[in-house]
């Protein structure tokens, strides 16, 4: 059985519910009040129609009679307000006189249906909203195609994020897949859905519809778990395209026969970089200028349109950077490259601009 549940919901309850829970979805939201605020508003309310019948109950006071002792003081005013809000209705004080009981008509009787109404708000309070987020979450299942399935939401998880919205991807057509789920409420916060669950497991992953997913990128912590991963990713999905990042070199030819398409070892990369900052600090700043997508230059893939084929990669408008024929990468000096071909794609540098959208004719390249 699957537990739903989303961003804003009580902590100490959030916090239970991760011990019985394997895996549930979170769906991202606007800020609402913290339900601590939320009682306290209504307890004040009801305070407040209290008062305001004790004072109304008081000021006709000489309308009333106390089986007691026959007169009805302050304190009697409040003990009869209190037992009426609340429909006890003891009858050791009833109203006597004609005001006093036109009061109670018309305005006690009012008084006590609103009390009731504050009372029993945060219970159908709970039920409606609870209602309406099953509504958002079939909604969300129904209308989720072709959508970015983030697998491990830390700093490469995030890092990958923020190079592929800066093409134009929006964040309602991506799902993050964490088992912790500190992580999962810093990506609704930041307005991604999300999932709370071990990736490695199917169930968890359909939870994400990966099988409908348009691309997969897996930054997960571990190596073995992100093989794991690509496994189950990859049965689920047969279409999608799916980028892994592992930590050491050795594990990249693993990640490839598991089913990912492309392969970033994220120690050697950032090793790489480390030493052409160190021969060329400037060298160095414009790689990170080209692997932040959005700003200065970018690294695009593009199809060869029909007036380029035939003619040479340097011939183009665009700087080529490599050739993309078939599944061969063909760099810009490479023989086999002199003539482009329809079928061809190009990766160019281009000047990066912010209205860049993501189609599947023009897509950035992945990024570390």
């Amino acid at each position: 059985m699957f537990h739903v549940k989303l961003p804003g919901q009580d902590a100490i309850a959030r916090q239970a519910d991760e011990h019985l829970v394997t895996h549930r979805v979170k769906l991202p939201r606007k800020m609402v009040e913290r339900p601590i605020r939320q009682v306290g508003k209504r307890l004040a309310m009801a305070l407040l129609v209290l008062v305001a019948t004790v004072l109304i109950v008081y000021a006709d006071h000489e309308g009333y009679h106390d089986n007691a002792d026959s007169t009805v003081d302050f304190l009697d005013a409040a003990y009869y307000s209190t037992v009426t809000l609340s429909t006890t209705g003891y009858g050791d004080i009833t109203p006597v006189s004609d005001s006093a009981r036109l009061t109670n008509i018309l305005v006690i009787t009012p008084l006590r249906v609103l009390f009731l109404i504050i009372l029993v708000g945060t219970t159908l309070e709970v039920l409606t909203e609870r209602t309406r987020e099953e509504w958002r979450l079939s909604r969300w299942r129904s209308t989720l195609r072709d959508h970015t399935v983030v697998v491990g939401f830390g700093t490469k998880g995030r890092s990958a994020l923020q190079t592929v919205l800066a093409t134009g991807l929006r964040k309602q057509q991506v799902v993050v897949v964490d088992p912790s789920g500190k992580a999962i409420e810093a990506a609704t916060a930041e307005g991604y859905a999300g999932v709370v669950g071990d990736a490695t497991r199917s169930e968890v992953l359909r939870r994400a519809e990966v099988h409908r997913a348009r691309q997969i990128i897996i930054a997960t912590q571990r190596d073995d778990t992100a093989v794991l991963v690509t496994l189950t990713a990859r049965q689920l999905n047969r279409t999608a395209k799916i980028v892994a990042a592992v930590r050491e070199e050795e594990n990249a030819p693993l990640l490839k026969q598991s089913g990912a398409d492309a392969v970033i070892t994220s120690a050697s990369a950032a090793g790489r970089l480390l030493g052409l900052s160190v021969l060329s600090p400037a060298a160095g700043m414009v790689m990170e200028d080209l692997i932040q997508q959005g700003s200065g230059l970018d690294l695009i893939e593009r199809p060869v349109i029909k007036a380029e084929v035939g003619k040479n990669p340097r011939e183009t408008g665009d700087l080529v950077v490599s050739v993309l024929r078939g599944h061969r990468v063909l760099g810009y000096d490479d023989p086999a490259a002199a003539t482009l071909e329809l079928t061809d794609r190009l990766i160019t540098i281009v000047r990066a601009t912010r209205d860049t959208k993501v189609t599947p004719d023009t897509r950035p390249l992945p990024q570390d």
